[in-house]
């Protein structure tokens, strides 16, 4: 795959949702080599960019501006950065659930920007309506929910650390049960396959334990799905990187994200680096506690799969 690298310094606009993570994306960044500055107020954007900067000219630039910035104007600001001449303009916004973010204000007991004299839900809601237009054209939305700051700095890393020839490939695991991952651009339900769950030996174990893997494995609808799965992923990559497309999330899923989806998950990432891809693994479900009541629930297509070796005299 050819690589597709420009001599213009890039700049980067951090914004969106306050609490999301913008300062630990501008400290990650800083320490990516980046040039980063936060709350820059909007008139000052062109004279950062272009000041002096002596030998840090030709660093990739990153500026926090959220509602909290002087100037900060959603409908605007896109326009602005891209007017900025001699760089490379991207936008990042920092996306967040509104459950997240209230518990995040409740434990550093901080204000909302929005709303310093009412509940920090009012401030959320009113800021998620004003950044809209700019996250519709963001280049990147990133959803910090379930992102501790190790794996949102490993995440930066893979999108921000330097030139590649591919795009940043993550392969997901999830539960139906818990709600569908909300960053996957191609998505495949492993529930057609027996489930662990209903093992007993399985139900406390994982997808990264050898017995539940063996297990899933020897479904003989496995081993065909897989292979068709790395036969259309070997062929979409490189066209959406040809498409110019930076980022691809795949994700598996299952009914608790526990066992069949992280074993997908782990044996696609290893059959994608064979391939010559790199991609990292992110298992969103995999330290839930195993649940009846959410195995059990009909989100299955109909019933669940008979596991291997049931006794059908007990049914």
């Amino acid at each position: 795959m050819a690589a597709r690298q420009t001599s213009l310094p890039r700049l980067l606009l951090v914004t969106g949702m306050s609490g999301a993570g913008k300062s630990t994306v501008l400290d990650a960044l800083e320490d990516m080599g980046w040039d980063c500055v936060d709350n820059l107020p909007t008139a000052l954007l062109d004279l950062f960019v272009h000041g002096e900067r002596d030998a840090r000219q030709a660093m990739p630039v990153a500026v926090g501006m959220d509602v909290r910035s002087r100037g900060f104007d959603p409908q605007a600001l896109p326009g602005l950065v891209r007017s900025i001449k001699g760089v490379t303009p991207e936008i990042l916004y920092l996306d967040c659930a509104g459950s997240e973010l209230m518990r995040r204000y409740g434990e550093t007991r901080r204000r909302h920007p929005l709303a310093p004299d009412r509940p920090a839900e009012d401030g959320i809601a009113r800021e998620r309506s004003t950044t809209a237009p700019i996250r519709a054209i963001a280049d990147t939305v990133l959803d910090t929910t379930d992102l501790s700051p190790a794996a949102l700095r490993d995440e930066l890393s893979r999108r921000y650390g330097g030139e590649v020839d591919q795009p940043v490939i993550t392969i997901a695991s999830f539960g139906f049960a818990r709600g569908v991952s909300r960053t996957a651009d191609l998505m495949f339900d492993m529930r057609f396959i027996a489930n662990p769950h209903w093992e007993d030996g399985l139900r406390p174990l994982t997808g990264e334990d050898s017995a539940v893997q063996a297990y899933v494995t020897a479904d003989p609808a496995w081993a065909p799905t897989m292979e068709q799965i790395e036969t259309l992923l070997t062929s979409l990559i490189p066209r959406y990187w040809a498409a110019g497309k930076s980022y691809l999330t795949v994700a598996f899923g299952c009914t608790g994200g526990r066992h069949r989806s992280v074993v997908a998950a782990a044996e696609m990432a290893n059959r994608l680096r064979a391939a010559g891809f790199s991609p990292i693994v992110r298992h969103r479900d995999l330290t839930s506690a195993p649940s009846d009541t959410i195995e059990g629930q009909p989100a299955d297509f109909g019933r669940e799969p008979e596991p291997p070796g049931r006794d059908e005299a007990s049914e």
